[in-house]
């Protein structure tokens, strides 16, 4: 006998009075019996090599049995891929509702096998499978049959690059002319930091600065949620960015006055902080280069604005390791892309070529390495 679930929906019609008044509880109930499960169809291959040049084209089809929930009623399906047969960290590539059948694209799958913790450029086993659920909470939720197959993904850079631009910052109002980017946490790729020299040489609107994610554009940009001539400097505060949260342009983040200072700007809790930072002491090195298996040994080049930060553009790197080589001392780490370099701390891992911009603080040993062509 199956077993019956009651889903309710409570709706009040009445108006709510200052002196006692009765209501009318007008309560639906919606009954389904314990769901069945999807059925995926068995694939017709056991592997796919994912090209890296027709990434719209079709990759995968899906077909199931639908689940049935005992009631003629709209049932979501989720499209979920993993690394493990549990599922322990499962990527949702697609989300359907009402039918038993999805293709998904070359691109989609390389997301997914990305997402799910898989290495480029390498045969690895994905599995897959079909989640059914009910309502926009996705309720009484119910797992498909799981199927897998080898997958040779091509690499997946997933993360996201903010550079600066603005009256304080090395570039001026100029969204184009070498923009320092900001350095990405080598854990949380939500959260980054700037420490560095910020100018100020006059009034109100002078020591101004915004963040762009792409250099030549002014949109997606990101700034204060007041607006401009309201946008009094503070030392921490809410961001806003045009379109992600409004559609007209931010205010201005801004300093009190020239010196060096430090901002954390973290796009998942839409909040910043911008705080004196003590630069005396520290020297910059006389000479800094990047060295390793990936490069010939190349000298960066220091910004005159702030001879702090260190660049060298477009530099080919292939898959290997490179470390930093400030006078006699050699930085680095052991994590890809970003991270904080320290002396004898390893060696960073580069698994993919492409030309990079490179970019190291000495005043943090915060470096990043963005490919331009991924």
């Amino acid at each position: 006998m199956k077993k019956i679930k009651i889903i309710s929906a409570v709706s009040i019609i009445g108006l709510v009075l200052l002196s006692l008044a009765s209501c009318e509880d007008t309560t639906d109930t919606f009954q389904i019996s314990t769901p069945t499960a999807p059925i995926l169809a068995d694939l017709n291959f056991s592997s796919i090599e994912l090209d890296a040049v027709n990434t719209s084209n079709p990759a995968l089809t899906l077909n199931w049995v639908e689940s049935d929930y005992g009631q003629q009623t709209a049932v979501n399906y989720a499209i979920q891929f993993a690394s493990d047969e549990g599922f322990t960290n499962p990527v949702t590539a697609a989300s359907i509702t009402g039918q038993s059948a999805l293709t998904l694209s070359v691109s989609e799958i390389n997301a997914a096998a990305g997402n799910a913790g898989l290495d480029p450029f390498v045969w690895s086993t994905i599995y897959t499978r079909i989640v059914a659920s009910l309502g926009s909470q996705n309720s009484e939720s119910i797992n498909s049959n799981t199927l897998q197959f080898e997958v040779y993904p091509y690499f997946n850079y997933v993360f996201e690059d903010y550079y600066l631009v603005g009256g304080g910052t090395a570039a001026g109002w100029d969204n184009n002319a070498n923009n320092p980017p900001l350095f990405r946490d080598e854990s949380n790729p939500n959260l980054y930091y700037y420490t560095g020299y910020f100018a100020k040489p006059g009034g109100f609107d002078e020591g101004r600065f915004k963040v762009i994610e792409s250099r030549g554009l002014w949109q997606p940009q990101w700034g204060v949620t007041d607006d401009e001539g309201s946008d009094t400097p503070q030392t921490a505060g809410d961001i806003a960015g045009n379109p992600e949260t409004q559609a007209s342009d931010p205010g201005r983040f801004g300093v009190p006055q020239t010196g060096f200072f430090s901002f954390t700007i973290d796009f998942s809790t839409k909040k910043y902080t911008l705080i004196p930072f003590d630069a005396s002491g520290i020297t910059s090195p006389v000479t800094l280069s990047i060295e390793g298996s990936s490069v010939a040994t190349t000298a960066l080049t220091p910004l005159a604005f702030d001879g702090h930060i260190w660049y060298a553009s477009a530099l080919r790197l292939t898959p290997g390791e490179v470390t930093f080589l400030a006078d006699s001392n050699t930085w680095g780490s052991t994590t890809a892309f970003s991270g904080v370099a320290t002396i004898n701390g390893g060696s960073i891992p580069v698994i993919v070529e492409d030309d990079y911009d490179v970019w190291f603080n000495d005043l943090t040993g915060h470096y990043i390495l963005i490919p331009l062509n991924l």
